[in-house]
């Protein structure tokens, strides 16, 4: 892999969008960070050796705006390589509680994002024969909430798998990685309202933790990397086993403790 491939990771201010910046650049990767908040972005540039970490701030939505935003870096360092798809968020816990404008934020945030990214970087990516890795949701793969942040995030699975087939041609690569719980920001509402939420939920997860946002981006690493060069169109779950199956609901069915 050469030292200077721009990647794009959307998201990157964020809890897991920060651990993929380290990662790739750790890789020997420049990351081109984009985020909406410009303030966030110039605090996480600081934080990495000088010209390894190019910020970008726009709405990832407007396709405009964010290849407008991308630009700068793309004329300084070549085109974009690799990107990471990152950049999500959700509202509706439920259905009954999901209102209209809300299911259109999700499906916005989350898939036409994904669609943004990716045609933002489409040019580089088949200049480059790089790849895109979308980061997903166990929320996109079964029913557990946020209906439609799952409807979307599963949506996204079926968006990689057309990129996979109809530029695989040209070695381009798409996948997903789906994580299940990872501590973050965004679970700090859900703690403060329930302090045990986390050792609660522990025991649907057969490996008996959550992920860390250090593995998500490792997940990610490996899907960008040479060493993945045959995998296109895969969802790969960074979940402790969790869509492997339910250690409670099989030691009930079962009639003894697994």
């Amino acid at each position: 892999m050469s030292a200077s491939r721009l990647t794009l990771i959307t998201g990157a201010a964020g809890g897991i969008g920060r651990s993929l910046v380290a990662r790739f650049v750790d890789g020997g990767d420049r990351v081109l960070a984009h985020d909406r908040d410009a303030a966030a972005l110039a605090e996480l540039v600081a934080q990495h050796a000088p010209d390894r970490v190019v910020a970008a701030a726009s709405e990832l939505t407007d396709l405009d705006a964010l290849r407008a935003a991308l630009a700068p870096a793309i004329a300084a360092h070549g085109p974009i390589g690799a990107t990471i798809a990152n950049a999500g968020s959700a509202e509706g816990a439920s259905l009954a509680g999901t209102a209209p404008d809300a299911w259109r934020r999700d499906i916005e945030q989350n898939l036409h994002a994904g669609y943004c990214t990716f045609q933002a970087a489409l040019d580089g990516l088949k200049a480059c024969a790089g790849n895109i890795v979308f980061i997903g949701s166990v929320n996109g793969l079964a029913a557990l909430g946020h209906p439609a942040y799952s409807a979307a995030k599963a949506a996204l699975i079926s968006y990689a798998r057309s990129i996979a087939v109809e530029y695989g041609r040209l070695g381009v690569r798409a996948n997903v990685v789906c994580p299940g719980t990872v501590k973050t920001q965004a679970w700090q509402t859900r703690a403060a309202q329930n302090p045990q939420v986390f050792e609660e939920l522990k025991k649907w997860y057969p490996l008996g933790d959550f992920a860390a946002p250090e593995d998500v981006a490792e997940a990610a690493w490996f899907l960008a990397s040479a060493q993945a060069r045959m995998i296109s169109g895969a969802v790969l779950p960074v979940d402790g086993g969790l869509m492997a199956g339910n250690r409670v609901m099989a030691s009930e069915l079962t009639l003894e403790a697994l």
